[in-house]
């Protein structure tokens, strides 16, 4: 990957005017941050959340989650927190999508690789199923495992903040040392834990998942729907039923009333 494209988030970041991106890069913005497309998505929903460079940071401060969180840390929080709340609205984006595409919602997830690829902090969103064209190489697969520990989510990391001083002091050192192995440990679904022994094989069955998933929820709905029709069809059988007695039942009933059980003809 050439040294323009390592930095291309960098230079997103320190735009005066991010609209001026092509759609096909910029989803949203704000004072604070900008949301673009990832151009290599490894679910099918995916997107990055990239804070603008503002005071009192600078481009290195934001190289990534480790130099943020060597910067004063009620800063970092405040920044992350920043984050957190554009990520929640392109959260809401991406479930109303995944309604208006497939008729229900499945988990997103929110979260930082330790030691990231790119230059310049971004916080991936992305659907809970891994299930993308793009998704080639084993080491993209382990840095999106959501438990194998590369991907740190975004609620860990704000964790972090209410630590004991020293275990924060520790954890943010994000040493290669022991992250990048796990990008290299043996394949298995993030969901299921099954051991896949190459990625043809993994795809298959994450896919099979994701079937699994919709079979299941395309059964639920269509039992709800006929739940919603059974209850309607009810009221509207009632409401016949009441129609039924008209109000000259009513006047006829109620003078066998005056007269009483014992009154004469």
């Amino acid at each position: 990957m050439s040294s323009a494209n390592m930095t291309i988030f960098r230079a997103y970041a320190q735009k005066s005017n991010p609209a001026s991106l092509p759609p096909s890069v910029l989803f949203s913005h704000s004072e604070t941050c900008l949301t673009v497309f990832d151009a290599f998505p490894k679910s099918i929903f995916h997107f990055l959340v990239i804070p603008r460079v503002r005071p009192p940071f600078n481009v290195y401060q934001l190289a990534n989650l480790r130099s943020l969180l060597k910067c004063e840390k009620n800063c970092a929080k405040e920044l992350l927190i920043d984050l957190s709340r554009e990520a929640n609205n392109v959260k809401k984006m991406i479930e109303s999508e995944m309604f208006k595409k497939y008729g229900f919602k499945w988990e997103i997830w929110m979260g930082f690789h330790a030691i990231p690829s790119m230059e310049h902090l971004h916080l991936h969103v992305l659907s809970a199923d891994l299930c993308s064209p793009r998704m080639k190489l084993k080491k993209h697969y382990n840095s999106f495992h959501p438990k194998r520990g590369f991907f740190i989510h975004l609620s860990d990391v704000l964790s972090w903040f209410d630590a004991d001083p020293s275990y924060y002091k520790t954890t943010s050192q994000l040493k290669k040392s022991e992250y990048e192995p796990l990008l290299k440990e043996d394949l298995s679904c993030w969901k299921c834990d099954r051991n896949l022994s190459n990625m043809p094989k993994l795809k298959s069955h994450l896919q099979e998942e994701f079937d699994k998933l919709f079979d299941q929820e395309k059964a639920k709905v269509e039992r709800e729907r006929k739940r919603s029709d059974d209850l309607a069809q009810t009221s509207s059988s009632q409401i016949s039923l009441n129609d039924d007695d008209s109000p000259q039942d009513e006047l006829v009933r109620g003078s066998d009333e005056e007269r009483g059980p014992h009154s004469e003809n």
